[in-house]
């Protein structure tokens, strides 16, 4: 892989290469200030100043440049104005299409200009992870906060392009007009290649799309699936084509999602009446729901590892898991065996493959679709998480076949065993194992085969810029500008849980606790809501089931909202804050003060633990997949792994505490299971303030 330094040099304007940041300056002074600290003449406070000085010199530069070309695009789009203005009032059609070529102009000039401040703020933010690098310092902390939180900030001009983003209005509007205007005059048959959108609008808007953050409800449930990706030099090519893309494929894995969140979430308002049923305490429905969480930590490992040469072989060996594990839990009720029952979902957690899911999406899905594909991971997910227990809620009936018992208990492991059955014949019929995998046998690292996705600017991301749009290279691009001080094997993907955990920041072990928080509560409130539900308002295992599929239909309407609006108007980091604090609002309001527990204050109090876990996750998971090294964007031991692992481990904790409560009595289980989330949540918060001026 080429350097940053080295593409910085080669991808250049030639006329404006006076303005770029003097990369390679800015590291000769960091290896001489490493020098200077080592032999004692100078400390790091001195050192601290001075470089800060030297990056603001450097950033000025930028900026005002910026803002002079910014001003000459400004007069050209205003001198067209009154060019078209002009040919209105004429009535002069004929010159129509020399205009809009004119501002096509314009168009590509600025696309120029987008790459010149994308550049210099993938520099920028080099720079700075290399001196903390250097130096086990967070100067980025102190840079991020002293510069871009001040009135006269320079910084945010580079990242936050108010500026520039008017311009591409004033740009896209005239074009628009113009190409509107010309339609409405001239017949298609006069001219059939118009099309009624212009390319150079759709370019400059991916440009923008990539260097701005503007976040929109895709964008936000891509992030939400923590489908972390790399985006490297933009002279490659991705490396899925629509030629080796297969549909029904993609189809599959959203439907393994989804059938394995229904899975999950199916025998939630039943479990407690399982095992009175085979004579253990209600409360031990916590280690019946957990322990399909506990095989899961193991399962998403070897998962992950198998999907470095397969996709379909794991599918298959999940779905016959699922199917096995819901045969014998179905059968547990007439074997009277809590042992078979808790077999069976251990099978069950054994089959989970949502890390072959995600690693399918970001590795065989064409760039161009993947944020749609991701968006689809995210709402099979939410979607089956509120068909589960809507349809245990249907569910309530009892019959015999044979000596074969169904009923409310037994139905969603006989349902469920059916569904994974069709779906491994599906499976068998139509998923196509991708070609790469056949290519990537003859590589020295097949595991990274299907990451090296790439992009040019007019193909963006739409990733933000100071830590998504050049974040997937990052790590590999800094390094390489040392390749005369490191080996080639600090390049990459971490190859044990020890050294992924070696790469962790305290910026993303913050952003782990606080997914492990979030997922503590989820399923604190939802593992024992037919326990709780029960005992203090009596309430049908129907009930249970519309209120907990009432909750998980929460999940699209709520991400609408934030991915939508919110995201647009609030920085991520302020809804982090905001969110954790409802959550926390909602764990104090769920605990029990008086003898007297009411319905609504559960039902206010669950809406709003839920809702906000909910709105944390979205953002926690966008901000982690900034935050997080790129090293961990591939190979086995990958970032969608730590998370999915820091989650299920939530569960597993939160359905144990249930069950260990339970041995206290029922009176005091809401109030004992709620403390451990209570205290993690504070936790969290606090963290996030020590944390927060690094989540920029």
């Amino acid at each position: 892989m080429v350097n940053f330094g080295k593409k910085l040099m080669a991808d250049q304007v030639e006329e404006w290469k006076g303005y770029y940041i003097n990369y390679k300056l800015m590291k000769k002074m960091l290896k001489q200030y490493v020098q200077q600290t080592q032999l004692g003449g100078k400390d790091r406070e001195q050192v601290l100043k001075e470089f800060s000085r030297i990056l603001d010199e450097q950033i000025e530069r930028i900026v005002l440049f910026l803002l002079q070309q910014q001003g000459h695009l400004a007069n050209r789009i205003e001198e067209l104005g009154e060019q078209r203005a002009a040919l209105l009032e004429q009535h002069d059609i004929s010159q129509v299409s020399q205009l809009r070529e004119a501002y096509r102009e314009v168009g590509r000039d600025l696309i120029k200009l987008l790459r010149f401040v994308d550049m210099n703020a993938t520099g920028i933010r080099k720079i700075l992870k290399k001196f903390d690098k250097r130096f086990g310092y967070r100067f980025t902390d102190y840079y991020v906060t002293t510069r871009a939180n001040h009135p006269y900030s320079q910084l945010q001009q580079v990242f936050k392009q108010v500026g520039i983003v008017a311009v591409v209005g004033a740009l896209s509007r005239n074009l628009a007009y113009l190409q509107d205007h010309e339609g409405s005059v001239l017949s298609i048959y006069d001219h059939p290649s118009v099309t009624l959108k212009d390319p150079i609008i759709d370019q400059v808007n991916h440009a923008v799309q990539k260097l701005t953050h503007a976040t929109s409800f895709l964008q936000f449930l891509g992030q939400h699936a923590l489908i972390i990706q790399e985006d490297v030099q933009s002279g490659s090519e991705d490396l899925v084509d629509d030629q080796s893309y297969h549909f029904m494929s993609l189809i599959l894995n959203l439907v393994n999602t989804f059938l394995y969140m229904v899975n999950t979430y199916i025998i939630v308002p039943t479990a407690d009446d399982y095992a009175v049923s085979l004579g253990a305490a209600a409360t031990v429905c916590g280690v019946i729901i957990g322990s399909m969480a506990v095989a899961q930590v193991f399962s998403s490992v070897y998962f992950s590892a198998w999907s470095n040469r397969s996709y379909f072989r794991p599918l298959v060996f999940s779905s016959i898991m699922l199917f096995a594990g819901n045969l014998l839990y179905a059968l547990a009720y007439d074997l009277n065996s809590l042992t078979v029952l808790l077999i069976g979902r251990l099978l069950c957690g054994l089959g989970s493959a949502r890390a072959v899911n995600r690693r399918y999406i970001s590795d065989c899905v064409p760039l161009k679709i993947r944020l749609q594909a991701s968006a689809g991971f995210v709402s099979a997910s939410a979607l089956g998480m509120a068909c589960g227990p809507a349809l245990a809620g249907l569910l309530q009936t009892r019959f015999k076949i044979y000596s074969l018992t169904f009923d409310q208990s037994t139905l969603p492991g006989w349902v469920m065993c059916i569904a994974w059955l069709v779906y491994l014949l599906w499976l068998w019929i139509s998923f196509k194992e991708p070609g790469h995998f056949a290519k990537s046998s003859d590589t020295a690292q097949p595991a990274e085969s299907g990451h090296q996705v790439n992009a040019n600017l007019e193909e963006g991301l739409a990733q933000p810029l100071l830590t998504g749009s050049e974040e997937g290279q990052d790590q590999n691009a800094e390094d390489n500008d040392d390749n005369e001080e490191e080996s080639k094997n600090s390049h990459g993907p971490a190859t044990s849980i020890s050294s992924a955990y070696k790469l962790l920041t305290p910026s993303v072990k913050v952003q782990l606790l606080i997914y492990f928080m979030l997922k503590y509560a989820m399923e604190i409130l939802l593992s024992e809501s037919s326990v709780i539900t029960t005992y203090y308002f009596n309430w049908s295992t129907s009930a249970v089931a519309i209120f907990l599929a009432i909750l998980g239909c929460t999940v699209l309407p709520v991400n609408a909202i934030v991915g939508s609006y919110i995201t647009n108007l609030f920085e991520d980091r302020q809804i982090l804050v905001a969110s954790e604090i409802m959550v926390l609002i909602g764990i104090i309001m769920s605990f029990r003060y008086t003898p007297h527990y009411s319905v609504p204050q559960y039902v206010l109090s669950a809406l709003i633990t839920f809702v906000f876990a909910e709105v944390l996750e979205g953002v926690n998971l966008s901000l982690l997949s900034r935050v997080m090294s790129s090293r961990l964007a591939r190979g086995t031991y990958n970032g969608g792994l730590l998370s999915t692992e820091a989650g299920t481990l939530a569960r597993v904790v939160a359905d144990a505490t249930i069950t260990a409560a339970g041995y206290l009595g029922p009176d005091l289980l809401l109030n004992i299971t709620l403390l451990p989330p209570l205290v993690i949540c504070i936790a969290s918060l606090v963290a996030t303030f020590c944390t927060y001026n690094t989540l920029y």
